[in-house]
């Protein structure tokens, strides 16, 4: 299985000032692009490399030893970047609503507080990672992996993940992580990561 770097919906400068135009296209086309382009090439030719790398991730004892490595940090950083592009969106920010916004209530009090407890994860990230919004298959939390770990190596559903990583944010908010955080909520895009959780849980939560 041959893997492509997935295409923006929107212009490279879209997200501005949230995220400058370098920075996006620095991220997007070249350490998104390298994470694609090393995961081919630790797959070619496999038999096992058929598998999609979701199944990959959630199994890396099955992938072998000498590969296993480059799986588990191109892989996860191919699924993971995936997923960053997916949840931000030039009309991002405010509040989701619905069934997700009731989980959250639910969960965490408030979106308020929800997005301290994820600010909180990824400045508490030594060094380079990501902090998300889960769904464990019970219900939602929030944690932290460090470089491109992906939570299905864990078994888990991630809803939404902001990268930590210095390439991220350093061009315009240099060592300022916390800004950088506090700045991200502005492009987030809600209806996405609604439709990322009622996937996530069918009928049992996200339908109503």
């Amino acid at each position: 299985m041959t893997y492509a770097l997935p295409p923006l919906r929107y212009s490279y400068d879209a997200l501005a000032p949230t995220i400058d135009e370098l920075t996006m296209r620095m991220h997007h086309g070249k350490h998104h692009g390298a994470y694609v382009a090393n995961l081919n090439a630790a797959l070619d030719g496999a038999d096992w490399a058929e598998r999609p790398i979701e199944q990959l991730l959630a199994d890396l004892g099955s992938v072998p030893d000498d590969v296993r490595v480059a799986v588990r940090d191109n892989g996860g950083g191919h699924v993971n970047h995936t997923l960053f592009w997916e949840v931000t969106s030039p009309g991002g920010g405010g509040s989701p609503s619905g069934p997700l916004r009731d989980a959250i209530a639910a969960t965490f009090g408030s979106v308020t507080l929800l997005k301290r407890q994820i600010s909180a994860a990824g400045l508490g990230r030594l060094g380079s990672g990501w902090a998300w919004l889960m769904y464990d298959g019970i219900g939602l939390a929030v944690t932290s992996t460090p470089n491109q770990d992906s939570p299905l190596m864990e078994g888990q559903t991630a809803l939404l993940g902001v990268d930590v990583w210095e390439h991220a944010y350093y061009l315009k908010y240099q060592s300022r992580r916390a800004d950088y955080l506090e700045a991200w909520w502005n492009v987030v895009d809600w209806d996405r990561v609604a439709e990322r959780y009622q996937a996530a849980t069918g009928d049992r939560d996200g339908g109503s």
